[in-house]
């Protein structure tokens, strides 16, 4: 009874109200979809330190282990968006084993074939095994290294071909060296579905282009200092592309961004061109495709949606592969626009004539012979960069004749060839593939401007965004999930991925084209996506109309942020990054199994996050496959004075809480936990600047119960709320 008074009268005094707010359950953390994570990646990456630079933040100023400073937003975007795409990127490709060895890829395979019988065993350390490829492979990381002033990870299993679905439980326990001895972080080869997906293959692809873009942009010295090109610098002899290793300038911005970024571009350069030389089908076998000549009219090629991969076992060596099987011939809309968004960044990245920035200037040094071969201009044969842009010549032509129904004026999410090699095209399109192939098209209309394939790009971007206006929105201003030729829009409940990848599409017709009726309507749909979706209390959105049992995946995580960020930068809506950090902190952060360093862990969870470490587990740093969040609440809301509103994660809480805080005025902040007696058990004191903060407490000398968080501002009480530590 008299625990019961004491609780009424802090209730009386401090005026708070109970807010019990659920926490996202992890549903599925085996299942991983290679497209699905690598979309996430790339939406992530773009809402990271991108995203920061263009609202203004100096990222000089962050640091990995000091959470949540300057405040919330940098944080959020310059670490933790950027690191998890990281993470995401460097786990599929270095370390899963999930595809197919760059032992066995084109450019490897065709190099090795050059060599004598004395090459074998001359870069393995006298391995002599039969097999040129791992000389040829140990030859090209080594110079990799070389041109960086890195030493490369051990144990790494760089792929060029991803696999489509794998399980994610590693057989092993991470170890403590897990950064540069990669040997622990690999899968089990035997749990994965050894199938080829385009779109896997090309979200993975555009993936690559951002790291190595980024990673490739400047230049470093030996004490690992960034060094800006401008055209006069550079890491090659004097009159000649080859590596200096004496003029104390090497590739990439650091050591380890060097030799990440070669090795990436190495990898997106022979899945480009395993893609045209193997992957190409005719509705009967595969094949290559010749970009120089290709016309569909003539006979169609392309790359249909799951290829069967079956594989040779060499003692000693990765496995090979021995044979490909087409076993769903469709072509499918989204495979093909993620290829094409992949191979148009990386022309852009390689273009020889390309001189708008330092950026630019820094890779010439990479394609001009030395690491990688310059454009047919220079040699006579095609380049890298030629053969990104007859790749994404191909890709277009493609999407334009099995995918737009020009009668409709629409895409359509998928096609096959009949038996008289004849198009056959679907009647439906989704609001995902609605909006993203807008994406890719507005990016293939830069690359190819001043050429009759722009006109074709921009005609067909023009015609899908007038179309989704027309015909995916309803009369209250959300957009459906689907629309069938001849029969209308879906009747089923409206998605979160569906509204906001609208949104995301709509932002990028208005930067094409410039139309301002595409700005507005992009703007009216993010407020209905906060009018409908998101509901502040529980820092979460909804994943389907009028649903709180939201339920989140890889895939609707990765449009949502693509639209909050697009709603910012585009749309101008002041309210998007705060609300992108708060959701990100309560549901992106729960979903991603596992961290490290390079986002402020160093073990047991130690910034408080909710995040654990990935040494001494077994979940690699990717995002679980689905996590349910019920986003019913108990009690009454939250009461906030004006000048503070105070958020509580995880609540309950164990090891650590944090504290996020909107504070609208600077000062000295007073956070104090109380017992159910009325005694302070912790405080903190903190100088302030305003703005959004969020600080981590640690729980450890806390007993399990229920304990009372009030914050006040130069001793102004300004917000009190419930903490469960469990």
């Amino acid at each position: 009874m008299k625990k019961l008074f004491t609780i009424l009268i802090m209730a009386t005094l401090f005026s708070f109200s109970l807010q019990l707010k659920a926490q996202l359950v992890i549903q599925d953390d085996s299942t991983y979809s290679t497209l699905s994570e690598m979309l996430l990646a790339n939406e992530l990456f773009e809402s990271g330190e991108p995203f920061a630079e263009e609202l203004g933040y100096n990222l000089d100023d962050l640091d990995p282990m000091v959470l949540n400073s300057p405040d919330s937003f940098s944080y959020t975007a310059g670490i933790e968006n950027y690191e998890y795409s990281r993470y995401l990127l460097g786990t599929l490709t270095g370390r899963s084993g999930m595809g197919l060895h760059m032992m066995w890829s084109p450019i490897v395979m065709e190099k090795a074939a050059m060599q004598d019988s004395t090459f074998d065993g001359m870069f393995t350390g006298g391995m002599v095994n039969g097999y040129n490829e791992d000389d040829m492979l140990m030859m090209m990381i080594a110079n990799f290294g070389m041109n960086a002033n890195q030493t490369p990870p051990a144990n790494a299993f760089p792929q060029f071909a991803d696999f489509a679905f794998g399980n994610n439980n590693l057989p092993q326990t991470v170890a403590a060296d897990f950064q540069m001895d990669i040997g622990s972080t690999r899968w089990d080869r035997s749990k994965m579905d050894m199938t080829l997906n385009p779109g896997a293959m090309g979200q993975s692809m555009w993936k690559q282009y951002f790291w190595a873009q980024d990673m490739l942009g400047s230049f470093h010295d030996e004490n690992d200092e960034g060094i800006d090109a401008d055209g006069t610098n550079s890491p090659d002899s004097v009159g000649s592309p080859n590596f200096d290793p004496s003029n104390n300038i090497f590739y990439g911005g650091n050591n380890l961004d060097g030799y990440i970024g070669q090795v990436l571009t190495a990898v997106a350069i022979n899945k480009a061109k395993f893609l045209i030389s193997q992957l190409a089908y005719d509705g009967t076998n595969l094949g290559m495709v010749d970009p120089a000549t290709y016309d569909p009219a003539n006979g169609i090629k392309y790359f249909p949606t799951k290829i069967a991969v079956t594989e040779s076992m060499i003692s000693g060596l990765p496995p090979q592969a021995s044979s490909f099987d087409v076993v769903d011939e469709t072509s499918q809309l989204f495979d093909q626009l993620s290829l094409l968004l992949a191979t148009s960044n990386f022309k852009n990245m390689m273009n020889p004539n390309d001189n708008s920035d330092a950026a630019h200037l820094a890779y010439h040094e990479a394609f001009d012979g030395y690491p990688f071969p310059a454009d047919m201009s220079v040699t006579g044969m095609p380049g890298p960069f030629d053969l990104m842009m007859g790749a994404s010549k191909v890709l277009f032509l493609n999407i334009m004749a099995m995918h737009f129904n020009s009668t409709e004026s629409t895409f359509v999410d998928e096609s096959t060839l009949n038996a008289s090699s004849q198009v056959e095209m679907g009647s439906t399109i989704k609001a995902e593939n609605a909006a993203y192939i807008i994406l890719s098209l507005a990016k293939f209309s830069e690359e190819f401007a001043g050429t009759p394939l722009q006109t074709m790009a921009d005609n067909a971007l023009s015609a899908q965004a007038s179309f989704i206006l027309n015909n995916f929105k309803d009369a209250s201003g959300g957009y459906y999930n689907s629309y069938t030729i001849g029969t209308g829009a879906a009747t089923s409940t409206k998605t979160l991925a569906a509204n906001t990848a609208i949104i995301r599409g709509l932002y990028a017709a208005y930067m094409a084209t410039n139309d301002a009726n595409y700005l507005t309507e992009a703007n009216d749909a993010y407020n209905f996506l906060i009018n409908n979706y998101y509901v502040p209390e529980a820092m979460a959105f909804r994943t389907s109309l009028g649903d709180n049992s939201a339920v989140y995946n890889p895939w609707n995580l990765a449009i949502l942020s693509g639209a909050l960020r697009e709603a910012k930068l585009t749309g101008n809506q002041t309210d998007a990054e705060l609300i992108y950090t708060r959701v990100f902190k309560k549901v992106y952060n729960a979903m991603i199994l596992a961290e490290a360093e390079q986002s402020g862990e160093t073990g047991s969870d130690s910034d408080g996050d909710g995040v654990p470490y990935i040494a001494g587990g077994q979940k690699p740093y990717v995002y679980a496959n689905e996590g349910l969040l019920e986003i019913t609440t108990s009690g009454v809301s939250i009461i906030n004075n004006n000048n503070i509103e105070l958020n509580l994660y995880p609540n309950p809480a164990s090891d650590f809480v944090s504290l996020e805080m909107n504070l609208q005025d600077a000062g000295t902040v007073q956070i104090s936990i109380y017992d159910i007696t009325g005694k302070i058990v912790t405080t903190k004191h903190i100088n302030s600047f305003g703005g959004l903060q969020t600080y981590p407490i640690s729980l450890s000398s806390i007993s399990q119960g229920s304990y009372i968080v009030r914050v006040s501002i130069n001793n102004e009480i300004k917000s009190i709320k419930q903490l469960i530590v469990k």
